[in-house]
């Protein structure tokens, strides 16, 4: 079973492909859009984390904090773009990927980096996760929970090993601002002008694997 998602009654619409409803191109496309998250740091046993520098962080700072998520899905390829815009200091990361084979392949992560991929939990569900368990998964490892919870809602968590070790957990409560993100959204940090999506982020922290 499968749906078509709307396309545009212009001439030059974007023709979408079709994809099977819960997997993940569908998951995708239920997703596209510029969000506001709200987001919250914790220690393992759940009691609130002021600050994940210690813990590993990726992007390590104060909580909370809000981020503005542009999702831009065209069927095939992924951008997705994180802006720190209240409770942190403006930081903008984008990561890029692919469907291949029905998975989301993200592009490299940086040299010696695991494989990441999104997976579907079924309908308005996704995991973005390692491949395969291989040594750079010891060094920093994020698995990332996504999921829509009501119209226009989602609840993203994640949970950050370094070292091999769980070290904190982290909870966004997403809105949805607006379906499209080809723009910029007001409350974006680095003005309304300029592109949305950033040069894809590369991390060094795995260059001795490669």
């Amino acid at each position: 079973m499968a749906e078509r998602f709307p396309e545009k009654t212009n001439p030059t619409a974007t023709s979408y492909p079709t994809f099977p409803i819960g997997s993940v191109g569908y998951n995708l496309m239920m997703m596209r859009g510029t969000w506001h998250d709200q987001v919250e740091l914790f220690h393992l046993d759940g009691r609130p984390l002021e600050d994940d520098t210690a813990a590993g962080s990726g992007t390590p700072g104060p909580s909370p904090f809000d981020n503005l998520v542009y999702l831009d899905f065209d069927g095939h390829r992924l951008q997705l773009t994180n802006v720190h815009f209240r409770g942190r200091e403006p930081t903008a990361k984008t990561f890029t990927g692919q469907l291949r084979d029905n998975l989301l392949v993200f592009d490299p992560l940086g040299p010696g980096a695991y494989e990441n991929v999104g997976v579907s939990g079924g309908v308005g569900i996704l995991t973005f996760n390692a491949l395969r368990l291989n040594p750079a998964c010891e060094v920093y490892m994020e698995p990332d929970f996504i999921m829509l919870t009501a119209p226009g809602q989602r609840v993203r968590h994640t949970v950050l090993y370094r070292e091999g070790v769980a070290t904190r957990t982290l909870t966004a409560r997403g809105v949805r601002l607006s379906p499209t993100c080809d723009q910029r959204h007001e409350l974006d940090p680095r003005g309304k002008a300029g592109p949305v999506h950033e040069e894809p982020f590369s991390a060094s922290i795995w260059k001795h694997l490669a």
